[in-house]
């Protein structure tokens, strides 16, 4: 596998009311990164205390690059922890997910 894949776990650092103001510019960082075959997944945390990213990069340091302009994290609203990861099963119904992450 040429890159590795990453969950990016983000907690909110501020009150949910500083958070929202920043959500439609946070969805644009998404989808462009969705775009580009970076981002796998992501969601909000149950409770909303922050949210998940699952990602596809070369390495660590480029993901941070990546990390370092979304809006949340340029407006210091949430915390970033990053996990690297080697999927090594998979179910039966992620088959195209498992060539997705190989290629």
């Amino acid at each position: 596998m040429s890159a590795s894949i990453f969950i990016v776990n983000l907690t909110y650092v501020t009150e949910i009311g500083q958070v929202e103001p920043l959500l439609a510019p946070h969805i644009v960082f998404l989808d462009r990164f969705y775009a580009n075959g970076t981002f796998i997944a992501s969601g909000r945390k149950i409770p909303r205390t922050g949210g998940v990213i699952l990602a596809k990069a070369s390495s660590e340091a480029e993901l941070l690059d990546i990390v370092r302009q979304d809006p949340f994290y340029v407006a210091e609203v949430a915390r970033y922890d990053i996990i690297e990861f080697v999927p090594s099963k998979f179910a039966s119904c992620f088959t195209e997910v498992e060539k997705y992450l190989n290629s």
